[in-house]
């Protein structure tokens, strides 16, 4: 076998683990590794050519392992300490896991108590194994232990359960793991709300621990929508599964739908209700929904007697040649300097003077405005709804006063987990719906969105959520079954990217989670759900497809 690390090449006759083959390139940082575009441990075998890549937390599959493994020392040190707790990972807050123990009421004695035991196990470095079994070995495994790890729900759709084993201590998780206890040296734990907060190290600084980011309007949206789902006793994907299985399914759509609408229903009410506000503001992470959630929440003003006009920030780019560029000297689009904010704001303020504006529509292909005499004047009963990256800073809309403006924040923020332990990322929700919307609709593959995906999610982390906690309402788009219809659409795709891809690795890991769904057929869906949008169907897009339509035919 030929074996390509850097620049090096091994040659071999026989298996051969990484950690034994690269002993003298492993440095304390390394956690894990991709062999072939696909992430292992570091004593994969490998049996056949490959190229090898080390990782560390600087990378993003690097940290995913070490934020893994510290949430099993975790999980460990509650073991040792409080055997009797039950232990549900529930979201990712700032840089930190929010957790809760069920049937214990926690104190600072107790966090710091498991805090020491965590230090104790981390200085131990104690190895970390592996032991596959299928689900009926792995039931038959649980149904002898005495143990009360977690609530443990095996998956029927999974193929096999990796659990992991260190001393008398075993937990079952989706992923790759580091070797032993000692690569996970930064942490924290700290009580929190009624729970705890597991935190860890930013990207940007992985061997050390920033301070902490207070998100409360956030967590407010998180426990709201996970209160109600627990309440319906659907919080885990086998939960969701047994829902389709038994054939109630439908009525928990309809539920889920419900809360969709009674939101933005009381959303609009409260907007009438401040008399003074004259624009809304909306503006979220990629494939949140944002554009049904303007069609709904317009409807919604409609019924309190206001009457919404829409206006596009992307019609007011500045020209071309004025647009900043990245440090690769490529054009920055998704920065605020690209927005003509001088020509916006003046407009804003004429429109809520009662004047009339010339609205521009900026030509994509030649980089210009241009007017075609389309115009626009607010009247009284008029109230601007305006959608972009950017309507969450206050840059944007400077020339309007606060008390004429709100402003509202919108994702898909996923309280669904796996089971008790293992969480389903609000990152890949939103992944996932990308996919299938920009296959369906927009003409691309799984792998081109995979590939731009880094540099949507670095435009978001720059002009998105630092701003998030600036709003005045958060709106959870999240459907809980979403993924249950996604499936069908995304596996296929994504099965289309081979192992020549250094994105095959990222694929896998969510074909896998989508196999645990029970599939739920698109019939059952609403034609008014905000999903809709992605899986195509949505009663809110019939009216654009009729405009243009009309218009091909008059142009015609």
């Amino acid at each position: 076998m030929k074996i390509f690390y850097e620049e090096n090449v091994y040659e071999v006759d026989e298996p051969v683990t990484v950690n034994v083959l690269l002993k003298d390139k492993i440095t304390d940082k390394h956690i894990a590794c991709i062999c072939n575009n696909q992430v292992h441990a570091l004593d994969y075998e490998i049996r056949e050519d490959a190229t090898v890549k080390l990782l560390d937390t600087t990378t993003k599959e690097g940290r995913s392992v070490y934020i893994r493994g510290i949430m099993y020392v975790m999980g460990m040190a509650f073991l040792k300490v409080y055997p009797e707790a039950l232990l549900t990972v529930n979201y990712q807050l700032h840089n930190s896991m929010f957790c809760q123990v069920d049937n214990m009421e926690l104190t600072n004695e107790m966090i710091e108590n498991v805090k020491k035991k965590m230090q104790e196990i981390i200085d131990a470095d104690l190895p970390i194994t592996k032991t596959v079994m299928t689900v009926e070995e792995a039931k038959v495994f649980y149904s002898k232990s005495k143990s009360s790890y977690g609530k443990f729900q095996i998956n029927n759709h999974a193929k096999e359960i990796s659990l992991y084993f260190c001393g008398d201590y075993y937990n079952y998780l989706y992923g790759t793991m580091p070797l032993s206890t000692g690569k996970m040296p930064y942490f924290d734990i700290e009580l929190y709300k009624d729970g705890f907060l597991v935190r860890y190290p930013d990207k940007r600084k992985p061997y050390e621990l920033s301070p902490y980011i207070e998100t409360k309007k956030l967590l407010a949206t998180f426990d709201e929508y996970e209160d109600i789902y627990k309440l319906l006793k659907v919080d885990t994907v086998h939960r969701l599964n047994r829902r389709v299985e038994d054939g109630t399914i439908n009525d928990f759509i309809l539920l889920s739908e419900a809360l969709h609408e009674k939101k933005i229903s009381d959303l609009a009410d409260d907007i009438a209700k401040r008399n003074n506000v004259k624009m809304v503001l909306i503006a979220g992470p990629s494939s949140s929904g944002k554009t049904t959630f303007a069609r709904k929440l317009s409807l919604a003003l409609r019924l309190n007697g206001l009457k919404p006009l829409t206006i596009s920030v992307d019609n007011y780019f500045v020209e071309r040649e004025q647009n900043p560029t990245d440090e690769f000297g490529n054009y920055d689009f998704e920065c605020i300097e690209a927005i003509d904010l001088e020509l916006f704001n003046n407009h804003l303020v004429k429109l809520l003077n009662g004047e009339t504006i010339d609205v521009p529509k900026f030509d994509f292909t030649h980089g210009t405005k241009r007017y075609d005499g389309t115009t626009m004047k607010m009247e009284k009963d008029n109230i601007l709804v305006i959608e972009g990256i950017h309507c969450l800073n206050d840059k944007l809309t400077s020339a309007i006063s606060k008390d004429e403006k709100v402003k509202i924040y919108i994702s898909d923020l996923t309280v669904l987990n796996i089971d008790y332990f293992n969480r389903i990322s609000t990152t890949d929700t939103r992944l996932i719906r990308r996919i299938v919307r920009d296959y369906k609709f927009r003409g691309y593959d799984a792998l081109n969105t995979l590939r731009s995906w880094y540099s949507v999610n670095r435009g978001e982390e720059k002009n998105i959520y630092p701003f998030q906690e600036e709003a005045d309402y958060m709106f959870n788009s999240s459907l809980i079954y979403e993924l249950a219809v996604e499936k069908k659409y995304a596996i296929p795709l994504l099965k289309q990217i081979d192992n020549s891809h250094k994105e095959y690795g990222e694929a896998q890991r969510m074909i896998k989670l989508l196999e645990y769904f029970d599939d739920i057929p698109d019939d059952d869906i609403p034609n008014t759900s905000l999903l809709r949008e992605f899986i195509g169907g949505s009663i809110y897009h019939k009216e654009n497809k009729l405009k243009k339509k009309l218009e091909e035919n008059k142009n015609s």
